[in-house]
């Protein structure tokens, strides 16, 4: 394992695969379950560093193909980094910048060197390839960056995936070869679909390159729900048990637990800021939307059993209000709950896989938390 990130597995629950660990980066430690909030252009959207900290955040998720475009990371680069660029001096994770590029970006041509593509922003034609993703998450400077792959959509033919899963392993391996920062750990992206052959086949490949951590990504791309966690389940036990496991792009409350249960350490997720901007706040019964009219007269707190500064000071009826007449602080506030409120299930799950107690937690959190529908979560900002 690199230097630049030490991983210690402290249990494993008996009745699940959930894990409780510590990662250790240079800008500090990490306590595993952990989920991560995506903070796309260098800001988790209506935060400050202050109160990431203040709720409970321990890393934040920054995005590689965004910066990249704007504000450049030449700039980043000569702003000292992401951590002083940002004024977040705790761990920062960045991704390869793949994802984006295949979701995002217009006239893409991809070879087995990289993606020609023109910028969603203004059409611009650019090129990013392992090299290129390596050499712009160097000057990012994040403590953990992630290895350029091809991300295929879903549905998709399986030789379209094969072909995406031979593209990933090669890029990796052609991005293990470029990093250089000892201060960083590059993790690999395990792709397949929902090929449970293919699945195990990349991850395979993936720890012969001995990578200090290692990613499921190509998930939450509008395939089944049921389909996700049976991949997932296919995945995790191939992975090293002494190395971290990452999901990428999944996180509401439920999948975020479900994840936990099937061996995942490491979450990122825009879904909990983004539907916060639009009025929707998780509470233990499921979530509602305060910025529906059934919630002008209620004087109560979003979630009665939450003790963060929103719920402490402010009713449904008033950050309604808020919403209804676009003031930024009801943005502010929803956002704040809804990331304090999956802090807190994932500070409660770590106790629970400390105690032993995990699976009858999980269970009855979830129930409470209700068989709300899944809705696609895999957006590219924050």
């Amino acid at each position: 394992m690199t230097a630049a990130l030490r991983f210690t597995l402290h249990r494993t629950d008996e009745r699940t695969r959930a894990r409780r660990g510590q990662l250790e980066t240079p800008h500090g430690k990490i306590e595993t379950p952990v989920f991560m909030p995506v903070g796309t252009l260098a800001s988790v959207k209506a935060m400050d560093p202050s109160e990431l900290s203040e709720l409970g955040a321990e890393i934040v998720l920054c995005n590689t193909y965004h910066l990249y475009l704007r504000p450049g990371a030449d700039i980043v680069r000569e702003a000292g980094g992401l951590h002083r660029f940002m004024a977040w001096e705790a761990p920062i994770l960045t991704d390869s910048g793949g994802f984006q590029v295949f979701s995002l970006a217009a006239l893409r041509q991809i070879d087995d060197d990289g993606v020609r593509f023109r910028s969603h922003l203004d059409g611009s034609s650019h090129f990013i390839g392992p090299l290129e993703s390596i050499r712009i998450q160097e000057d990012l400077g994040a403590d953990i960056v992630m290895a350029f792959d091809e991300c295929p959509p879903y549905p998709a033919e399986r030789a379209v995936v094969e072909k995406a899963v031979a593209r990933t392993i090669d890029w990796a391996r052609r991005c293990r070869e470029t990093h250089r920062r000892a201060d960083q750990a590059l993790f690999g992206i395990v792709q397949g679909g929902v090929h449970e052959d293919l699945r195990v086949s990349c991850a395979q490949a993936l720890i012969e390159l001995d990578f200090p951590g290692y990613a499921v990504g190509g998930l939450s791309v509008g395939e089944p729900h049921e389909l996700l966690f049976e991949t997932l389940r296919v995945t995790t036990p191939v992975l090293p048990v002494d190395k971290p496991r990452y999901l990428m792009g999944v996180g509401t409350p439920e999948d975020m637990i479900q994840a936990i249960g099937e061996g995942i350490d490491m979450m990122d997720c825009v879904f909990p800021t983004r539907v916060a901007r639009h009025g929707t706040v998780f509470t233990r019964d499921g979530r509602i939307t305060v910025r529906n009219a059934t919630f002008a007269r209620d004087f109560g707190p979003l979630d009665p059993e939450c003790d963060c500064p929103t719920c402490r000071t402010f009713t449904r009826a008033y950050i309604r209000h808020l919403i209804k007449t676009n003031e930024m602080l009801g943005a502010r506030l929803t956002t704040y709950h809804n990331l304090y409120f999956m802090h807190t299930l994932v500070r409660e799950a770590r106790a629970h896989i400390a105690q032993g107690s995990f699976a009858d937690w999980s269970e009855r959190t979830l129930a409470r938390l209700g068989a709300s529908v899944r809705k696609d979560t895999s957006e590219s900002g924050n």
